[in-house]
């Protein structure tokens, strides 16, 4: 039974954040050393083997949203300070009333370009995949480009140059440059013909890597959110 068919089998409408970590794993994706701990009790066993800092987030199907919720710690340095952010947390008002199957712990990315990769099923056409740059460009201008799968590469190129904020890729205001070619193989491995859309597609309502971090020689996939049919 796949990730997705036993989160069906257990009457759930979305993956957890590590589910879907996972699910894009096995496509390819490239995602952060990750681990889930019950309580504050077993971060040392938990962390053992990580490299600090970490971000800490929590594991509830009640908080779809979890920066929202407060259920998000980075920068952690040790694992004194995890186990104090999952207490902290576990005393939010969003959180505390919440059913918290436990707490994930995942080594942080160095910082890069963020950008938005995406999914839906369209009624007509059927799955298409998103591309965009991540933050108030997102938010704010809606600065995306879509297609329907499959896609090749010299689609995953025409959408990355669709993007009004495109310059940004290459480096603008002396930052460091964000590998277009990074960013066309995640594409491909969503939407491309043996990609995650493709192979899952019937079950998957909305995709959304948000962010997925791109440096000068690859892309990390931070945050990951599946809602199923």
């Amino acid at each position: 039974m796949n990730l997705i068919q036993k989160a069906k089998a257990d009457g759930r409408q979305a993956l957890g954040e590590a589910e879907g970590k996972a699910l894009l794993a096995r496509f390819g994706v490239a995602v952060p050393k990750t681990t889930v701990v019950k309580d504050a009790a077993a971060v040392d066993h938990g962390v053992a083997g990580m490299t600090f800092p970490v971000v800490v987030k929590v594991v509830s199907p009640d908080i779809l949203h979890k920066s929202d919720a407060g259920g998000v710690r980075v920068g952690l340095k040790s694992a004194d300070e995890v186990k104090a952010a999952i207490a902290g947390m576990a005393a939010l008002p969003k959180i505390r009333p919440a059913k918290v199957e436990g707490w994930l712990v995942e080594e942080m990315v160095p910082a890069g370009q963020e950008i938005v990769v995406g999914g839906l099923r369209d009624p007509d056409f059927g799955p298409l995949v998103m591309v965009g740059l991540g933050g108030i460009f997102v938010e704010v201008l809606a600065d995306v480009a879509f297609r329907i799968c499959p896609i090749a590469r010299v689609d995953a190129e025409e959408m990355i140059d669709e993007l009004k904020g495109a310059a940004v890729l290459k480096g603008a205001r002396g930052r460091e440059p964000a590998s277009r070619d990074a960013i066309v193989d995640v594409l491909m491995k969503i939407g491309g013909e043996n990609g995650l859309l493709m192979k899952h597609g019937d079950d998957i309502a909305e995709a959304d890597i948000n962010p997925l971090i791109v440096s000068k020689s690859d892309a990390v996939a931070v945050d990951a959110r599946f809602i199923l049919k």
